[in-house]
Formats: C-alpha cells, sequence, structure tokens
C-alpha cells in the first residue's frame, strides 16, 4: 500500500454540510483547519438554506453546546485511541501512533490558547473533544448503555440506530425527529418521594404480620396445640411465607419491577391472565380487609369503653359503624395527603407496637402483680405449668372439635402481609433489591417474635382457671382445679392472657389499636396501587378511568376513593366473620401463583429468566404453591372452591378478550419449549399411512388478495394439518416492508378465525421464488406435502416466459415429491381490485397494528396512538420498487401500479408516527366473526353487494344439499379423492353428496369394473351417492370439442420445421409444435372426451375435483399443457385439479 494513501473522508459520506471539519490521515501531517466556534454551531443546527438539519447521529441545543464550550480543561474527559502502543500487535509498534480523524484545534486567540501545547498533544493521540465533546460524534454506532434497553415509552429511552441506518449507507438517523411518546408515569416521578428497604418494605410487612392475632389469638393456640405443636404450627406457616418470600425475591430480582406489586410479577411471569385475575381479587381483598381491621380496631375500642361504662349509642353495632367511618375517613385523608404522611404514620405505629410488645415479656418476668392476676391463671415461669402446656389439649368450641389443621386455618392471617412491601413497588427507590431484603428479615423477625411469646405463654399461664381470688389468697392452686368449658380464665377460655402477663396493660390495648390501624392502613394503600397497575394495562373493560394518577408519586385518588367506599360498605354491613376466610384465601391465591411463576420460570427456562436472587428452588416453589393450596381448603373447603372459581372466570375473561400486550411471559416461553419438543419428537416417528395429514404450501400472496384460495386451503387443513400461504417477491425488499407484510397477514389471519402460517420470500422470478418457498418451507416433519395454486387465467395472453415458469413450478413440485392441486373459479381468485386498498380507509389500519414491543401493554400503544393519530405520512419509499407475485400472474398477482398506488399511503410500521387509530376495535368488535359483510369492505370501506359477498365466502358458508363430483380418472395414491372426503367432513359441506366418476378399461367389463370400483370405496370407508364408470373413453371426441381445442392453441402451434423436436425448443420460448401435437394427440381425445362428459355431467355441482394430467417433461409443452387444463375446466363450476405423489395416502388396513 502507497505511505500516502489516505482514507476516506467523512464528508464523502452524503449527510448535512459541516456536519464535522475532518481533515483525512495519512503519514504526512495535515495543516490545522481553523474553525470559529459560533459559527460552527451554527452549521450544525442548520443547512445552508438556514433551515434546522436532522442530524444524523444526535442533536444538540446550541446553548448546550456553547456551555460546554467555555469549560474549563480540567473538566474534559477525553476518550483515549484504542490504538495505541502498549496495544498494538508487534508488527505495528514501531509505527507512529496516530488517531483515526485529526479535528483542528481553534486559533491561538481562543480563551484556551494557553493550553496549545496539551492541544497539539492531544491532536496527536486522541479524539479532541473541544468540539466533538464525545466519541459518538464519530460514529453511527452506539455505545453499549442502559439507557438504550429501555422501554421504548420511557422518557429515558436512548436512541439506539436501526439496522438498516448502520448497514445502509444511503439512511440518516432519525434520533432528532423520533417522536417518543413520554410516560406521564415516568414524568410524573421527578421529585418523588421513594423508599429504602427499611421504611418501604420491612416496616410495612411487620406492621401487616403482627396483627390483632399477635394479642388476641396467640395465647388461644398455645393453650389448644400446646407448646410443641404451637411451634411447628408456627413454623409451617413460616415455611408457607419464606418459599413465598423465595420466590417472590426470584421475580422481583428478574428485571426493573414497576408499580403494581403482586399483580405486576404475576403478570409479567405467567401472562395477563394469571395477573389479571389475581391483581383483581387482591385489590378487593385487601379492600376488605381494611374493612375487616378497621371493624377489629372499633371493637377493641368498645371493649375499652365499656370496661368503663361508657358507650356512643348502643354500644354495639351502631358504634362500630360510627367508629369505623371516622376512623376509615382518618386514613383516607392521610393516605390522600402522600404517601410520606402514611409512612412517618407507620413508623408511629412501630413504635406502640414495639412497646406492648416489650411490655407483654417485662410484664412476664415481672410476674402477677396481684392475686387476682394470680387467680386468672398468670402464675409466672413455673416448670410445673411449662409442661402441662408441653403438649395439645384440643377441645370443642362453639361446636367445632378442633384439631391442628384447624387451629392453622384460624392462626395462618397471621402471617400473611409478606406482600405489604411488594405492593408499592412503584413507590420503592430499589425494588429488587428492596424486597427480598426487606420481606425476608421480617418473617425472620416474626417468626423469632411467635416462637418467643408462644414459650412465655406456655411458661407463665395455666390453660384454665376459675378467677377465685379467695383461693389465690389462701395459697392453695385450687383456683387451676375447673372442669374444661366451665372456666372463664386461662389460655384455652380468655383472649386477655396478653393483657393479663403485661407490666401495663393498657399499652396492649395501644398494641392492639396500632397493629389494627397499621394493617388497615397497609390495605389501604395496597389496593390503589395494586388496581392502578390493573387498569393501566386495560385487561379488563370500564376501568381504565381509576388509572390516573395525581402529584409527584402518581397517587391513585381514584383508587384510594373506590377502596374508601368499599370499605365504608363492608363497616356499615358490620358483618365480616364471614368474609374473613375468603379474604384469606384470596391472599393465598396470590401466594400460590407467586410460587408458581418461580417454579414455571424456572421449568420453561426462558433465556431471560436470570434472577440475581440465588436462593431459591424450583421444587421449593411448587411445594410452596402445593401448600399455599393445602391451606387453603384448609382453612375453608367452601371458600376456597369460590376463590378457584373467581379467579379461573377472570381468567377467561382476559383469555377471551385477548389483550394487546406483549410481557414475555413465561407462558409464551413454555409454548415455545412445547412447540419444540413436539417438532423434535415428531421427527422420530415414522410415517404412516394412517396418518397421512395434507399440509398444504399454497402460493396466495398476501391472503387478503386471494381469500378465497386460502379459505380453500384452509377448509382442507382445519383442526387437522399444516397450512403455509406463500408470497412471492420479486426483487428485494426491506426489513421494514416484510415485518409489515407479515403483520398484515397476520391480521388477516385473526380476523378472519384462520390458522395458517405466512411465509414471505424475494425472488428474481415467479419460478425461483416458487422454488425457494418449496425447498426451504417447513421444519422437519412439519413440512409441506401438497402445492396450491390459482389456476392461470391469462395463460394465453400473457408473456411466454410468465407461462414457462408457472408450468415449471409444477415440474419441479413434482421433483421434490409434492403433490400438485390448482383451483380454478368462473370468476377468478384476486380480489384485491373488488376489496379496494385496505389500507387507504384511516379505520382500516387497524389490520396492520404495530408490533407490541417487549413489556408493551396495550395502554402503552394507546398512549402511542393519542399522541400520533394525524401521521399516515411514515417513510416508505422502499415499497413502491416492490412489486407482489403470488400463484399465477395476471388476476392472481397485484398490477404493479395497484401495488405502487397501495404502498404509497401506508404507515410505517415502526416510525411511532404511524400508529394505528383502532388498534383494539378489531378485538372488541361485536360483529359476528363468519359474517361476510363485516369481513369484507369495498374500495373506502363501501358496502359490498350481495353476490360479491356470495362468491367471496362460498368455502366458508354454510351449504345445503351440495354436490361434490369427483373425476377419479388416474391412480395417483387416493388424494383425489381423499381431499374432496375431507371437505364432505366439513362442518359448512356436512350435507353434501359425493359423487364418484372413474374411467373403465373394458366396456365390456364395465358391470365388473363397477363392482370392483363400488368395493374399494367401501373398504376405504369413503361415503358416496353416486358411481359411475367411464366406458368409452377412447372414442373420437366431437368436432365442436376438436375445433374448441383448436382455437385455444392456435396462436401457440408452430409449423416451421426448424424448430427442431421439441427438447431442443428455446426455454424461454412457448410453442407448440406439429411433432408435439401428434407425440400426444390419443391424451388430448382423451381430455377432450372427459370434458364433453364434463359438460354433460357436472355443469350443476358446486364442486369438480378432477385428477391433474402429468406435465411429463420434455415431452409436453407449456401451452399444450395449459390447454388441456383450459379444455376441461372452461365454464364449469370451481375446479380443482388434483394430482398425488404416487404414494398412498389412502389404507383399507386397520
Amino acid at each position: 500500500m502507497s505511505s500516502d494513501f489516505s482514507s476516506i473522508e467523512m464528508s464523502s459520506v452524503d449527510r448535512p454540510a459541516n456536519r464535522f471539519q475532518v481533515n483525512p490521515v495519512n503519514h504526512k501531517l495535515n495543516e490545522t483547519m481553523q474553525l470559529n466556534v459560533p459559527q460552527e454551531v451554527y452549521r450544525r443546527l442548520v443547512n445552508n438554506d438556514g433551515e434546522p438539519v436532522e442530524d444524523d447521529t444526535f442533536n444538540e441545543d446550541a446553548t448546550e453546546i456553547l456551555t460546554k464550550q467555555n469549560l474549563q480543561r480540567t473538566h474534559r474527559q477525553s476518550i483515549k485511541s484504542s490504538f495505541r502502543d502498549k496495544d498494538k500487535p508487534s508488527r505495528f509498534k514501531d509505527m507512529q501512533s496516530q488517531t483515526r480523524f485529526q479535528v483542528a484545534p481553534p486559533n491561538e486567540d481562543s480563551d484556551d490558547s494557553s493550553g496549545s501545547k496539551e492541544d497539539r498533544e492531544l491532536l496527536d493521540n486522541e479524539y479532541d473533544t473541544k468540539y466533538g465533546k464525545s466519541f459518538r460524534h464519530f460514529t453511527r454506532e452506539a455505545l453499549p448503555r442502559l439507557d438504550n434497553y429501555r422501554n421504548i415509552l420511557s422518557i429515558q429511552a436512548a436512541y439506539r440506530p436501526t439496522l438498516d441506518e448502520l448497514h445502509n449507507a444511503t439512511l440518516t438517523g432519525k434520533s432528532s425527529s423520533l417522536n417518543r411518546n413520554q410516560d406521564p408515569e415516568a414524568a410524573n416521578m421527578t421529585g418523588a418521594f421513594k423508599f429504602g428497604w427499611i421504611k418501604g418494605v420491612l416496616i410495612r410487612c411487620l406492621l401487616n404480620i403482627w396483627g390483632v392475632m399477635l394479642f388476641l389469638r396467640l395465647s388461644w393456640v398455645v393453650g389448644q396445640a400446646g407448646i410443641i405443636e404451637g411451634f411447628i404450627l408456627i413454623l409451617t406457616t413460616t415455611v408457607v411465607t419464606c418459599v413465598t418470600a423465595l420466590s417472590m425475591s426470584a421475580i422481583s430480582t428478574n428485571g426493573v419491577i414497576k408499580g403494581g406489586g403482586t399483580y405486576y410479577m404475576i403478570s409479567r411471569s405467567l401472562g395477563p391472565e394469571f395477573g389479571g385475575s389475581i391483581g383483581l381479587i387482591f385489590s378487593l381483598a385487601n379492600a376488605v380487609a381494611c374493612a375487616m381491621y378497621v371493624v377489629g380496631f372499633c371493637e377493641s375500642i368498645l371493649d375499652l369503653l365499656r370496661s368503663f361504662d361508657l358507650s356512643i349509642i348502643d354500644g354495639g353495632v351502631q358504634d362500630v359503624r360510627i367508629i369505623g367511618c371516622i376512623t376509615i375517613t382518618v386514613l383516607l385523608v392521610i393516605v390522600v395527603v402522600g404517601m410520606e404522611w402514611e409512612a412517618k404514620a407507620q413508623i408511629g405505629l412501630l413504635v406502640i407496637l414495639l412497646i406492648a410488645i416489650g411490655d407483654f415479656v417485662i410484664g412476664s418476668f415481672i410476674g402477677p402483680k396481684s392475686e387476682v392476676e394470680k387467680a386468672k391463671g398468670f402464675i409466672g415461669y413455673n416448670y410445673t405449668i411449662f409442661k402441662q402446656n408441653l403438649l395439645a389439649d384440643y377441645r370443642v368450641e362453639n361446636g367445632v372439635h378442633h384439631d391442628f389443621f384447624s387451629v392453622i386455618a384460624i392462626f395462618f392471617p397471621a402471617a400473611t402481609g409478606i406482600l405489604a412491601g411488594a405492593n408499592i413497588s412503584g413507590d420503592l427507590k430499589d425494588p429488587q433489591k428492596s424486597i427480598p431484603k426487606g420481606t425476608l428479615i421480617a418473617i425472620l423477625i416474626t417468626t423469632a417474635t411467635y416462637l418467643v411469646m408462644v414459650l412465655i405463654c406456655g411458661a407463665t399461664v395455666a390453660r384454665d382457671a376459675t378467677g377465685n381470688i379467695t383461693d389465690a389468697i389462701n395459697g392453695s392452686f385450687a383456683f387451676l382445679n375447673c372442669t374444661p368449658g366451665e372456666c372463664g380464665y386461662g389460655l384455652q377460655n380468655s383472649f386477655q392472657v396478653i393483657e393479663l402477663v403485661s407490666g401495663f396493660g393498657p399499652l396492649i390495648y395501644a398494641g392492639c389499636f396500632a397493629a389494627t390501624i397499621s394493617s388497615a392502613l397497609a390495605s389501604l394503600v395496597s389496593a390503589p396501587k395494586v388496581f392502578q397497575a390493573l387498569c393501566k394495562d386495560e385487561l379488563y373493560p370500564k376501568i381504565v378511568w381509576f388509572a390516573k394518577g395525581y402529584g409527584k408519586n402518581n397517587e391513585p385518588v381514584r383508587g384510594y376513593v373506590l377502596t374508601f367506599v368499599i370499605a365504608v360498605a363492608f363497616i356499615l354491613i358490620g358483618e365480616l366473620n364471614l368474609i374473613a376466610p375468603l379474604i384469606s384465601n384470596f391472599f393465598l391465591a396470590a401466594y400460590t401463583l407467586i410460587n408458581f411463576s418461580t417454579f414455571h420460570a424456572s421449568l420453561a427456562k426462558p433465556v431471560g429468566w436470570r434472577p440475581t436472587f440465588k436462593y431459591y428452588n424450583m421444587w421449593l416453589s411448587l411445594v410452596g404453591a402445593v401448600l399455599c393450596v393445602a391451606v387453603m381448603f384448609l382453612i375453608s373447603w367452601a371458600t376456597a372452591l369460590i376463590t378457584f372459581a373467581v379467579v379461573l372466570a377472570l381468567y377467561l375473561i382476559v383469555a377471551y378478550g385477548k389483550p394487546e400486550v406483549n410481557w414475555g411471559s413465561t407462558t409464551q416461553a413454555q409454548t415455545y419449549k412445547n412447540a419444540l419438543i413436539s417438532v423434535q419428537q415428531l421427527n422420530n416417528v415414522e410415517e404412516h399411512v394412517k396418518n397421512y395429514r395434507p399440509q398444504i404450501l399454497v402460493l396466495s400472496g398476501l391472503p387478503n388478495t386471494r381469500p378465497v384460495l386460502v379459505d380453500f386451503a384452509y377448509m382442507l387443513t382445519k383442526n387437522l394439518s399444516l397450512m403455509v400461504c406463500g408470497h412471492l417477491i420479486r426483487g428485494s425488499s426491506s426489513q421494514r416492508y416484510r415485518n409489515y407484510l407479515q403483520d398484515r397477514a397476520t391480521s388477516w389471519f385473526r380476523k378472519h378465525r384462520v390458522k395458517g402460517f405466512y411465509a414471505l420470500v424475494d425472488g428474481e422470478d415467479f419460478e425461483s421464488g416458487s422454488r425457494a418457498l418449496m425447498q426451504a418451507c417447513g421444519i422437519g416433519k412439519m413440512k409441506p406435502n401438497i402445492l396450491l395454486m390459482g389456476y392461470k387465467n391469462d395463460w394465453q395472453t400473457c408473456d411466454r416466459k410468465d407461462l414457462n415458469q408457472y408450468f415449471n413450478v409444477m415440474h419441479k413440485a413434482l421433483d421434490m415429491y409434492l403433490s400438485v392441486a390448482i383451483l380454478r373459479l368462473p370468476g377468478g381468485l384476486d380480489c384485491s381490485q373488488i376489496l379496494g386498498d385496505e389500507s387507504s380507509a384511516a379505520k382500516n389500519v387497524v389490520d396492520i397494528p404495530r408490533t407490541l414491543q417487549p413489556n408493551e401493554s396495550s395502554a402503552d400503544l394507546m398512549s402511542a396512538d393519542r399522541g400520533v393519530q394525524n401521521g399516515l405520512s411514515g417513510s416508505m419509499d422502499s415499497l413502491s420498487r416492490n412489486v407482489s407475485q403470488a400463484s399465477s400472474t395476471s388476476d392472481l398477482s397485484f398490477i404493479a401500479g395497484t401495488q405502487i398506488k397501495e404502498v404509497s399511503g401506508l404507515p410505517d410500521p415502526i416510525d411511532p408516527k404511524s400508529a394505528p387509530f383502532l388498534t383494539n376495535s378489531l378485538r372488541k368488535s361485536k360483529q359476528k366473526h363468519n359474517d361476510p359483510a363485516s369481513l369484507y369492505k369495498g374500495p373506502g370501506g363501501a358496502e359490498l353487494p350481495k353476490e360479491v359477498l356470495m362468491e367471496l365466502s362460498q368455502f366458508t358458508r354454510k351449504r345445503s344439499h351440495a354436490v361434490i363430483d369427483v373425476w377419479w380418472l388416474y391412480d395417483d395414491g387416493g388424494l383425489t379423492l381423499l381431499l374432496p372426503y375431507i371437505i364432505s367432513t366439513r362442518r359448512t359441506w356436512q350435507s353434501c353428496k359425493l359423487r364418484v366418476y372413474a374411467l373403465a378399461n373394458k366396456k365390456a367389463e364395465l358391470e365388473y369394473e363397477q363392482r370392483s370400483m363400488a368395493s374399494l370405496l367401501s373398504k376405504f370407508r369413503i361415503d358416496y351417492s353416486d358411481l359411475t364408470l367411464i366406458p368409452d373413453i377412447t372414442k373420437k371426441p366431437q368436432e365442436s370439442s376438436t375445433m374448441f381445442f383448436t382455437e385455444l392453441i392456435k396462436d401457440f402451434v408452430s409449423s416451421d420445421k426448424d424448430n427442431g423436436p421439441t427438447n431442443s425448443i428455446h426455454e424461454d420460448e412457448a410453442i407448440i409444435t406439429e411433432d408435439d401435437l401428434l407425440a400426444v394427440q390419443d391424451k388430448t381425445n382423451r381430455y377432450l372426451r372427459v370434458r364433453e362428459y364434463l359438460h354433460a355431467q357436472s355443469m350443476k355441482s358446486d364442486l369438480v375435483v378432477m385428477t391433474l394430467p402429468m406435465p411429463r417433461k420434455n415431452i409436453v409443452s407449456a401451452p399444450l399443457y395449459m390447454a388441456w387444463l383450459e379444455s376441461v375446466s372452461r365454464d364449469m363450476p370451481p375446479f380443482l385439479f388434483v394430482r398425488g405423489n404416487q404414494t398412498s395416502v389412502l389404507t383399507f388396513y386397520s
């Protein structure tokens, strides 16, 4: 290489003028170029005409550039050259280190002249960051940064150039013009108050787990179960909650957790169906639980008032309602004021709770402070009492004989509350660290507390006591001798044991108040937060109104009010004992799905499952899920069944609605895994004639251009086998265009309820594209075995090359042992002119929805839509260059002008400016999916005539007394007979008659052959209404038939003897020589005779199926072959030619 070879200047690339003034680098030092800073700023922001330019990599505000310009040199951060001597291979060690680009410094009069020497050093070794500011000025590439991986709708999302922009030198970036939709939630988070793991998770979980059970039921549990079984009982509940917490930790550390807590984790793991159902019942459970906790607080207040002989009205239900409404109103004010105030209130309540627990522990060491306390069963630490309370003593209470499981059912709600921190995940600084740490530590602390309190109660308080103070004064223990059920005091009989043991009784009341109020406050916050996240995703109708947030913390004020209304309603009802088990079951259902989510993710093993929390096990999570279900039935089998019924109903609502969300759930991953395993297993299955399935590759182009052809193919494959719609495009096409076509095809399939696949292939011509499709389509045993094409109506007038290509496709299919089927309709198959340009009407843009990006929901799409509803001007400049080619040309393919007209107004499926207007309207349409009037519209959305709709739906509408004629001329393996039989089994053609026509070998043996054919059909178990054998197929055709055929081929017949034999005819020519005609004269006559029989027998049939003539290589030319097909199918009802691959597809063996 010459030493003075210089690299290409950046200015040679097509880009805005004066983007950077960069010198070529060579082995001679270039002269330094002078730049004036203000002029440079101006050149960056405007072009030669003074208009703003779209930069190819980034845009910066002029003020920002000037500000950077005035920064001191000490603040500059330059990126060192990647080619330094120490990093070079040895063969480059001796070469002078130079940069790829050299940017000239300013003149010596600039403010930075004092550092000119340093500048020169930078020029020799580094990128000068004085003007470029960063390395990204010198490349189109994006450096690996966090913002590049954010959701595209996030306000912090960075612009990464597309593959087209990097790969194609003629395209420039659009970062400056990319109209990103600012996420309102993200925007409102500026200055939001966020919690750490202590305030946000630990304190909330502690307050929620330490509930009223701690003070009112724990002593009773010790009395029933004893100390040993009490420990087992508490540890059992701890295992359930701890395993659930481990599972939750795994999910919460597998990516960023947004607002919504439990709902967000389950929906993003298992999908919207499970997430939506759990989110709704979890929100409702929290709302009702809030009412339950408030009622518990009211009852504690009433007990306190009764001790002083006070009441408000009646000391009963009315007082509960009054106190409850006042309390819930105060709590609502606290949460509406802001999360910061709510957090402060929680800290105050925790302090009270801790003091109450400490009071209990201290009181146990103090011992009974009076004989009254002693008479009530509080002895102090006593070995005899401890020994008596060691084992269980289950008794009958309120008609229920308690056992271990009934007691655990009563106690288990005291162990819930572990989701309190996760439910406000949107308000945490770092949910990934806070949720696991805070939840697990809270479980550890509360479990230790419960165990210590069980030990204290079992060692200090007797199970039964009379309360007789005289016995206590006398020094005897007669007050402990009483018949169970008749005693009023002791662990088994009194719920005031904790107060009895405590050093100062009123503090226990304060602890009860703190426990109930804190739990109510947590529920009042959790329910709206979860419900708000659910509403944003629009999984259920009519609830999106509650998604709006207010203030810097995006507070769900509307959700607070809704929760307040629900809670007040249940407080006024007052009777919550029946609802309490249902609420516990709702919480347990959430726990079950959290555990199952972790198990399912570990089982499916998607590449994206990479939780940073490693202390979980998939089988442990499965055990946790089973335990949660078991506890649900232990608490109440009836409410467990109700819970499952509610979850199932909500699941089906979401599943039926098919929300437009793409969250990368493990359900999607498992679907792929199951499909992959099935295909691999299928590969090991030997093929057998009894398991034959017609797998069809239909050359339809875009399905909406030939809907009848696709409907016919689907009628054969529905619930049976594979159907692939092949689309061929002449020349190369951009990936953007391919994605757009894929979206349109998928949308059409969804709209018409067709289960099929769409395959798009670029090709130089129809033949090469078809070859590629046939060779590459499918995987393993899931490969097409039938090629279905439309009949080429214009074979007489089209270009001879196109005719030969159409003919050669049949040859290629047969060479590959594919069966060939050709469908001909009287009116042709191409409906693009009838149906018009779907994309020209705004209301039909719904047919090409923008593909959901990962972690997007329909709410994200709708927010994008609202900002860009006038953007039908997306750039689709590459589309007009592509002319679609499908199974046949002319009426079976796009006219080039139509194609150009069609694509010119299409929205860009990737450009955010071109979002569809009615993304969900198709999904929410109430019209019947099989109503042709709703499926097909004319140009501009006009209604189509009834006759046209009848033609378009001829293979989808129900037929009564239809007739299918099967002309089984030659044995091709039985496919000619099998396909019409499949059609006759379809619901829409179920009442049709099957008439079979076959050729007789000898006229003299006609009766014998007819019996043989009838026997064959009966062994095949194929019902038919009529069987006819054609005896004289070799008879000379009528003169009119011969003249008809001659007229067909007159433009192709060549009498020139110089043409030579047929096999020397040029490939691109399509002619028929006289030698060709003579060689196949008998065959031609036979098909003309068949034509005569067809006209006599099948003119009034609904469908005619006939064996396709075999196109012999080098014997039959394309026009002659097409003349045969034209002869038998012209002026006929819908006509299907079928040729099997000479392999049996029917068998009479069992």
